[in-house]
């Protein structure tokens, strides 16, 4: 019907000219289909926002049925709008490039990779499950998907040398979300990011980087610490595959990924760095004979079908997210949002930013990223913009609260998925999941303060912004987790919280605070003697003799 009666669409005063009747009998029916099947793909909660969304427009505002309808049906402000227009340009080519790379047993070079270069390092099968997890999200792009691919793998390997269920259900839970943020490839919301901010997507990317980075280095050090903690030990190294091995027999397998960031680079649009990925696959196959038989007739189609579905998904979820969108638009919420926001934190940016960050927890709770953070750019992205952050940093807070709504209780659906693998108690694993994640929820605020962590300004600032900010994060981590270089007294987590909070922040003053709180804390581990934690001896496996030995680190190359 759109196509047909294009040029009456786009030559019609929207809102002002009555609706045909086959305009409400169609509009009705889209808005209901979408509804429904977004129900049966993602589940009720989308849905229920939306319905909520258009049923406080219909009895609290001045809005009749006929302009909401007009306003989501006729133009591009509603359901066609910029969501469901970068699912159909952006995110599908992207989708189709992950699920040949998938399909063609690049998930096993992952694993491997993560195996050989952290598997016998203490705790060494949650530092693979960080790694592993990493990489795989820069292909699946959803943090739920990441952790079913992955964690069915990483968590048994954690659980069997001595993880708690919940720890292990947490730590692939917090690394899987982090791929959304991972460049080379993102969540979709980021090309949604691209599109609101009228910026090429490597320009969303390389803002990206520094606070993924951060992100990953912080997860990475929490479950290092835990692991010196609680004497867990690595996996026996003979069990391992070495690295030489998985580079000569799958390293060619980086090939896609590296066409894709060489193309974004070149300073080509991001489908064509798509399609060039996904024409890069199969040819890389052919390179070696342990992935020849990938190239098969078998193998496309189910790059395709997995293709298709996921693409429904993120379809579904931003033609729903549009309603929503459409509706804030019209009914002049975003003002009234904004208005609100400013009140209450009475024009001071840190309860802003707080009352923001907590907003959009709760507006994520249940959903996908992508509409997450899409209703939140409507409503919380103004406010934060009207009090002084730069517009970039404010897409990026909201972009983080968006994925981190994955991991934060009550509805944590990567927790959720991760409980299911290892077992435990859903709060426990959730609780977990958040302090693992500790540092996720303190990088927005840091963006905001120094754009220099978005790589934006002189180098020399970026520098010292990264270098302070991987301190802070290392020292938040140690403190949450009661170890340092030595396991950690009360004081000391203390002194390392406030060495934390302080470097996130810019400035000479704090920089000097927490480099004399790290030095008092390293002077007190080293002068008050404690003992250290005793060695955790791996259970034998199934039929093998009781005398089951330790397994121990080797004994060269770094332990972390």
């Amino acid at each position: 019907y759109i196509f047909y009666e294009y040029e009456y669409f786009i030559t019609r005063f929207a809102t002002v000219d009555d609706l045909r009747p086959a305009d409400w009998i169609l509009g009705t029916t889209l808005i209901v289909c979408i509804l429904e099947a977004t129900r049966r793909v993602l589940g009720a909660a989308l849905s229920i926002t939306a319905i909520v969304f258009m049923a406080y427009c219909l009895t609290f505002t001045n809005v009749s049925a006929q302009m909401m309808l007009d306003q989501l049906y006729m133009t591009t402000d509603g359901i066609l709008g910029i969501p469901i227009s970068v699912s159909a340009t952006y995110v599908v080519l992207f989708i189709i490039f992950g699920a040949f790379v998938e399909k063609t047993g690049t998930g096993k070079l992952f694993m491997d990779f993560g195996l050989a270069l952290a598997g016998a390092k203490p705790g060494g099968p949650a530092k693979v499950a960080v790694i592993t997890s990493g990489m795989f999200g820069t292909i699946s792009g959803s943090a739920v998907s990441n952790v079913m691919t992955t964690g069915v793998f990483t968590i048994p390997m954690m659980k069997r040398i001595g993880y708690r269920p919940a720890f292990a259900g947490a730590v692939e839970a917090v690394a899987s979300t982090g791929g959304q943020i991972m460049p080379p490839i993102m969540g979709a919301a980021a090309f949604v990011m691209a599109e609101y901010l009228a910026v090429s997507y490597l320009t969303v990317a390389v803002m990206a980087l520094l606070p993924a980075f951060l992100y990953y280095l912080a997860v990475y050090a929490a479950v290092h610490l835990e692991a010196r903690r609680t004497g867990m030990r690595g996996l026996p190294k003979p069990d391992l595959p070495q690295m030489r091995a998985v580079l000569q027999e799958r390293g060619h397998q980086f090939i896609p990924l590296l066409v894709i960031t060489a193309v974004l680079f070149a300073g080509y649009s991001a489908p064509y760095a798509a399609l060039c990925g996904i024409f890069s696959v199969l040819p890389t196959a052919l390179l070696r004979k342990s992935t020849r038989h990938y190239v098969r007739i078998g193998v496309i189609i189910d790059a395709l079908t997995s293709a298709a579905k996921d693409t429904l998904t993120i379809a579904l979820a931003c033609a729903a997210a549009g309603i929503v969108i459409g509706v804030v638009l019209l009914s002049g919420l975003a003002i009234e949002f904004t208005a609100f926001i400013v009140r209450i934190s009475q024009d001071t940016l840190t309860v802003a930013l707080v009352l923001t960050a907590i907003a959009g927890i709760v507006l994520g709770m249940g959903l996908p990223t992508t509409p997450a953070y899409i209703i939140q750019v409507a409503l919380l992205v103004p406010a934060l913009v009207k009090l002084g952050v730069q517009i970039e940093a404010a897409h990026l807070f909201v972009f983080y609260y968006s994925c981190l709504s994955t991991i934060t209780p009550p509805v944590a659906l990567a927790v959720f998925a991760a409980k299911g693998i290892a077992g435990g108690n859903l709060w426990d694993t959730g609780w977990a999941a958040v302090k693992l994640g500790a540092t996720g929820y303190i990088v927005p605020f840091m963006c905001v303060y120094s754009t220099a962590l978005m790589l934006m300004g002189p180098w020399q600032d970026v520098l010292l912004a990264a270098v302070t900010a991987s301190i802070g994060v290392v020292c938040l981590a140690a403190g949450l987790h009661a170890y340092f270089i030595k396991p950690a007294k009360w004081w000391e987590r203390l002194m390392l919280l406030g060495a934390a909070m302080v470097l996130i922040t810019p400035g000479l003053i704090t920089d000097l605070i927490g480099a004399s709180l790290i030095a008092l804390t390293i002077l007190s581990q080293v002068m008050i003697p404690r003992p250290e934690a005793a060695a955790f001896v791996m259970p034998p496996e199934p039929g093998a003799p009781a005398t089951a030995k330790a397994t121990t680190s080797p004994s060269t190359g770094s332990a972390f």
